[in-house]
């Protein structure tokens, strides 16, 4: 196996995991205002041959609107369809609630590109390209700005998605393009691929071009990892959990493989790129307690970052957080050092916690009884988004809990959910990161059809979208994909939404696995209804860099041991088990086994509660 890094950006910290033949070395420092310095500087002096990255560069420049001005060529009579949209409310009941601010200016939108003002990048989204890109080649040869195509982008049929989609990316794109250079010269790694939203890897001058695909990279990274740990312990369906100090990310998981499909938004704007359905939410353990106007507690979205973070962690932090409550209700211990450095100050924690308890007429322990019962809410709304709202049962998965914070509340969410079993793997605390290294080298290929059922160009078509696909993955990667695969976006007629299903065999076992899902979605199936094939979607993939199975086991002692009150999880022998409650610590995370728990050390260093 070569040495491989992987390095996984968050809001509050930056994960490294460094894995060379028989082992693996993790570890975490802060995150810097500029990714690029905490990640070189966490990984100098250390030479490898692959680098693999998760990033929140796009994600960032998203949330804190700084991206491009971005000018708009199309049709017209089309330059207010980003504004139009699809004339839905984002919140129904909600007079209050508004679309997102579109991220091309009124004056920027234009038919004729000599009409094109100062603007740092072009998007180029003319309503018929999805069938022809002939006129939107001829257009980008007579622009003198750099520019992004939609039949590149998103060559698919629905105007408003398509628009929405290349804009963003766009948007994106210079930001993402400079930190990724910038971040290439600092390093001597001979491979240097970075994660897309899909959850696969692509290398860094590819991933500038797409840089809307970046915008889930970092939690991508998790799932994957989430995927392999129920594959290997032989677990059908899996919910994953991800709490770090800024955000709760979560996602089901079905048959080992993570879904990956295109209807998503982020941050209230479509980005249809290939993505996996991740749910995020403003929960970690950097969150910040407050009151609203109208006296209740409240807690996130807002976090307390790196700097200064959590009060507990002596920097200055003045708010009280999640981690500071953790802290305060013994489920950290108070002797702990955080990333076997970071001692805490819990008189700090203490102080904070007093003066929110004094705002609103209530005990410290109440207070901080009360923001965990708030961030457990928030997550559990979370987890339901992503089984029971989809018509799963969460009752029939293993929730895999991760993130510096998610095995202090996995337990108990997953009682409040009927989850018999948790699962928090080695490596907890840096597992996106982790992942980075389970993840596969990824092309995708997309294109609108419009096939009624039984039409022969089924099977041409299809043929002819795996050739794109193993053909932009041997030019990313210099080598022939070990996997081609086809869907599509299956709908009855007279339907105006699809669902992506497997696009091989006949076209009867395309319409029951259509059938089946939407059943499963919507409780319901209209069978004997015709059905038609709107896009084709193909997905070329390599090897990953490493497996579940290939990672090594976490030395231990012969004799478990206590530091303080907690239990220090590399000393925990394969078999060993603990009832609850107690507390398991190691560099980078802690776990809480509750009264009733019964944790169980696995064969590969997993941590098996049953609650």
């Amino acid at each position: 196996m070569p040495k491989i890094i992987g390095v996984d950006v968050g809001g509050t910290f930056t994960d490294i995991v460094i894995a060379d033949e028989g082992s693996v070395v993790s570890k975490k420092v802060p995150t810097t205002v500029n990714q690029a310095d905490a990640v070189a500087e966490s990984i100098a002096g250390e030479p490898a041959d692959v680098f693999l990255h998760g990033t929140t560069a796009a994600t960032n420049t998203l949330l804190e609107e700084r991206g491009a001005r971005v000018g708009l060529v199309t049709d017209p009579g089309y330059e207010d369809v980003i504004e139009i949209a699809r004339q839905d409310r984002p919140s129904l009941y909600d007079s209050g609630a508004d679309r997102p601010t579109p991220l091309v200016a009124r004056e920027d939108r234009v038919s004729d590109p000599a009409e094109l003002g100062d603007v740092d990048l072009v998007a180029v989204v003319l309503i018929d390209s999805y069938l022809d890109p002939a006129r939107e080649t001829e257009i980008a040869g007579r622009l003198s700005k750099p520019h992004v195509l939609s039949s590149i982008v998103s060559p698919e049929f629905r105007e408003y998605e398509r628009l929405a989609t290349t804009v963003l990316s766009a948007y994106l794109t210079p930001s993402v393009a400079d930190y990724l250079a910038v971040l290439d010269e600092r390093l001597s790694m001979t491979s240097r691929l970075v994660m897309t939203s899909s959850g696969g890897l692509v290398p860094f001058q590819d991933a500038a071009r797409v840089a809307g695909r970046l915008v889930l990279s970092g939690p991508a990274a998790g799932v994957v990892a989430a995927a392999a740990v129920g594959e290997g312990h032989g677990y059908e369906s899996v919910i994953s959990f991800d709490m770090g100090g800024t955000s709760t990310d979560v996602c089901r998981i079905t048959g080992g493989v993570p879904s990956v499909g295109t209807g998503h938004r982020v941050a209230g704007r479509v980005n249809r790129v290939p993505s996996i359905p991740i749910r995020t939410i403003g929960a970690g353990g950097g969150s910040v307690a407050w009151i609203d106007d109208g006296g209740a507690l409240r807690v996130g979205p807002r976090s307390a970052g790196a700097m200064p973070g959590p009060a507990v962690y002596g920097k200055g932090g003045t708010e009280l957080t999640v981690t500071d409550a953790n802290v305060l209700a013994g489920h950290l211990p108070a002797d702990l050092a955080l990333a076997g450095q970071l001692e805490l100050d819990v008189a700090a924690a203490e102080t904070t916690a007093r003066s929110l308890a004094e705002r609103l007429g209530l005990s410290v322990e109440a207070t901080v009884a009360g923001v965990l019962e708030v961030v457990d809410a928030h997550m559990e709304r979370a987890l339901r988004s992503v089984s029971v709202e989809e018509g799963a049962d969460p009752r029939e998965s293993v929730l895999v809990a991760f993130g510096g914070a998610g095995g202090l509340h996995a337990a108990r969410l997953a009682r409040r959910l009927g989850i018999l079993k948790v699962l928090v793997p080695p490596h907890s605390g840096v597992f996106s990161a982790l992942g980075l290294l389970m993840a596969t080298p990824r092309a995708d290929s997309a294109r609108t059809v419009m096939l009624a059922v039984g039409d022969p160009h089924l099977g041409p078509a299809r043929q002819e979208m795996r050739d794109d696909a193993m053909s932009r993955f041997s030019e990313m990667f210099a080598a022939d994909p070990v996997s081609v695969t086809v869907g599509a976006d299956v709908r009855y007629v007279g339907q105006s939404h699809e669902l992506e299903v497997d696009a091989d065999g006949s076209w009867d076992e395309i319409g029951a696995r259509f059938e089946h899902m939407h059943a499963e979605r919507y409780s319901f199936a209209r069978s004997g209804e015709p059905i038609e094939l709107v896009n084709l979607r193909a997905t070329a993939t390599g090897t990953p860099p490493v497996s579940w199975g290939d990672i090594p086991r976490i030395e231990i002692g012969r004799e478990p041991v206590k530091s303080g009150e907690a239990w220090r999880r590399e000393t925990l022998p394969a078999g060993y088990s603990i009832e609850g409650p107690a507390v398991i610590v190691e560099d980078n995370s802690a776990t809480l086994i509750e009264v009733g728990d019964r944790l169980t050390v696995l064969d590969d260093g997993t941590m098996e509660i049953l609650v």
